[in-house]
């Protein structure tokens, strides 16, 4: 035998020596979820060892994450009821908490990334991510609405604006008021390929944003296509996304891998809150070890061709690595 593949597995040296993808912190984005008000520390019962954050509280977490070597955030925000209307008016709102929090953050902690979600989900009183009327979400209508959310987080320091809403022409749209607005420098983390997964239902209760009424199907992708996510990256792209995102990650390696065989664009996956809900609860249960299935899950989206990973255990991830 003159082919022994086991050879170049003998050691740790060996095997460190050939490997070939390699998770640093820079690739992990981690996710936080900011409640109005001060002392605001609630844990997401379907999603343990997260929380909802007052600003306060936020700060001190990110000082906390940073100290590990985390530096790229995500934050989504969860708004009163009594905030919310059907053309979400608080979204750019002087007095929105979650624009406010953003400006601390890029006071206290400035080299850090910063990225936004743009959706009206968060802020309507409907629940959807576009304009409702008669039942039907209007995807041209709602564009502007989305504009002037995007240029108020530019504005209040985002580094990174994350379109989630999917709808059609958005990533131009929104290029073209950031510009127009003074905010060229500001990047798009484009929602390419969002599909209509099962595995968002913590991510909801977190933000109590489940819809009212209706689906989400005639915005998000169905869950048997590939071909598809090609045709929204080439419009992202076109349209001047500087990411593009595959949601969820876990379950479509496959649409991660074809995006990065055919785009140029750095590839983000969102390893989203469902994903992570049913590997903790395994390890709950007993049947998996956390240290060692938790950092192979992260892995597998790195080499399938994400650049960047969106995850809830990025702050676990990064005590592994101390």
């Amino acid at each position: 035998m003159y082919k022994r593949p086991r050879r170049n597995r003998r050691s740790a040296a060996i095997r460190g020596m050939v490997r070939e993808t390699r998770l640093a912190l820079d690739n992990l984005i981690y996710p936080l979820f900011l409640a109005d008000g001060r002392g605001i520390r609630e844990e997401i019962s379907s999603l343990p060892g997260n929380f909802r954050l007052s600003t306060d509280e936020l700060l001190r977490e990110l000082e906390e994450c940073r100290t590990l070597g985390l530096r790229n955030f995500i934050l989504f925000p969860a708004v009163p009821e009594e905030r919310k209307d059907r053309v979400a008016t608080y979204s750019y709102a002087p007095d929105n908490f979650y624009l406010q929090a953003a400006r601390q953050v890029k006071v206290e902690f400035p080299d850090s990334v910063l990225i936004s979600d743009v959706a009206m989900d968060p802020y309507s009183s409907d629940g959807h991510d576009g304009l409702v009327e008669n039942g039907e979400i209007l995807n041209d209508p709602t564009l502007p609405i989305l504009a002037r959310m995007a240029v108020a987080q530019a504005e209040a320091g985002f580094d990174l604006l994350g379109p989630s809403d999917m709808m059609d022409g958005r990533v131009g749209y929104l290029r073209r008021a950031l510009d127009e607005g003074g905010f060229s420098h500001t990047g798009i983390m484009s929602y390419t390929a969002k599909y209509a997964s099962a595995f968002y239902g913590p991510f909801r209760a977190a933000l109590d944003s489940a819809t009212k009424a209706w689906d989400k199907n005639t915005k998000q992708l169905a869950t048997a296509t590939q071909r598809e996510a090609l045709i929204e990256a080439a419009l992202d792209t076109e349209e001047g996304a500087d990411f593009l995102m595959v949601k969820p990650a876990l379950h479509y390696l496959d649409v991660i891998a074809l995006l990065r065989q055919n785009a140029q664009l750095p590839i983000a996956a969102y390893h989203v809150s469902g994903e992570c809900a049913q590997l903790i609860a395994a390890c709950q249960n007993g049947w998996l070890d956390y240290e060692k299935a938790m950092p192979e899950a992260l892995l597998s989206i790195h080499r399938a061709g994400a650049d960047a990973i969106l995850t809830y255990f990025a702050k676990d991830y990064a005590r592994l690595r101390q």
